[in-house]
């Protein structure tokens, strides 16, 4: 296969590589491309140096699928004329992921998807992937109808620029002093919770809460799916977690939930509290899976399941989902 990346010098472009080469995902001739500004760094991929270059419209031609991580105006720019190439686009922006016509996939959930695709996939948002990882299983047995979302998102999923904001301000401030102007988020993020996670709406909801809201629905196939959602940046380098409420029409006990997830794709357990033992961001650092825990009997909704859900971000929640659709198509 002929695969290129676009995106390919960013935290998640330069991760999806290392997933392709440890899943010896069958790439006979590898594009790199980005933007003018990264074009002649050198990534590494299989042991040898890969020069990047600056995306033009001819480096789409003969290539089979196309991995974009490069932001929405790039991919609505750039996937069409990939797409006339040839190629299947598998794109980790927000651009097309609430369109009709453009399947929005995981593959835990719902690979069949795929089938519909007119030449763009769309990787959806890392929180919601791994909440839906976490609750599908349970919604095929026992009807999900109510799903509330508490984020506590790691910076990693700003890029970059927000990993060297963390680590700058958190050296500043245990020297003494204050944290430099900030450079990604509003506020300096070290030591620091903001609940700010893209642009507010008229009535105060964020991009990132309506991304949950809206890609649950559509990845479940649940339009009618009642969804809260509050996401939260945390000043943590990697690994995203989130406190999940879930409602179903029949009765669930946290045993059979437990039990259920123990057993379902992408999903480890990790439960047992009398012992400290459950999932924690830095545990996850680098590994694929999705991690759940705390699971119990919510205290304030009749019949609900509690939940507390870990995953890699920049994994599960970015380039393993991507590569796991390459390797369905």
């Amino acid at each position: 296969m002929k695969v290129a990346v676009l995106g390919a010098t960013g935290l998640v472009g330069r991760e999806m590589l290392k997933v392709m080469e440890q899943r010896s995902f069958p790439v006979d001739e590898l594009v790199l491309l980005a933007s003018e500004r990264s074009a002649g760094k050198t990534v590494e991929f299989r042991g040898e140096p890969c020069v990047v270059r600056a995306v033009l419209d001819d480096h789409f031609s003969g290539v089979d699928a196309a991995l974009f991580s490069a932001g929405g105006s790039v991919s609505r720019r750039w996937a069409p004329i990939a797409v006339s190439a040839g190629a299947v686009v598998i794109d980790n922006s927000s651009a097309w992921r609430m369109d009709p016509a453009v399947p929005l996939v995981v593959p835990e959930v719902n690979p069949e998807d795929i089938e519909q695709n007119r030449g763009i996939i769309a990787n959806p948002n890392c929180s919601t992937i791994q909440a839906v990882v976490a609750l599908y299983p349970l919604h095929k047995k026992y009807g999900l109808n109510y799903v509330s979302y508490s984020t506590y998102q790691s910076v990693s999923g700003t890029g970059r620029e927000a990993l060297l904001t963390l680590e700058a301000g958190s050296r500043h401030l245990l020297e003494g002093r204050e944290p430099s102007a900030p450079m990604v988020y509003p506020y300096p993020i070290a030591f620091d919770l903001l609940p700010h996670i893209g642009a507010f709406d008229s009535d105060g909801v964020t991009e990132e809460e309506w991304k949950m809201v809206r890609e649950s629905q559509k990845i479940m196939h649940l339009p009618d799916l009642r969804v809260s959602c509050t996401t939260v940046r945390v000043p943590t380098f990697r690994g995203h977690g989130e406190s999940i409420i879930a409602r179903f029409d029949k009765p669930v006990s946290p045993d059979e939930a437990r039990e259920i997830l123990k057993n379902s794709p992408g999903v480890v357990v990790q439960d047992d509290p009398s012992h400290s033992i459950y999932p924690r961001p830095r545990y996850c650092e680098g590994k694929d899976p999705v991690f759940v825990g705390r699971i119990r009997s919510d205290t304030g909704v009749p019949g609900a399941i509690a939940m507390w859900v870990v995953s890699d971000n920049l994994r599960k929640g970015a380039a393993l989902n991507a590569v796991q659709i390459a390797e369905l198509l």
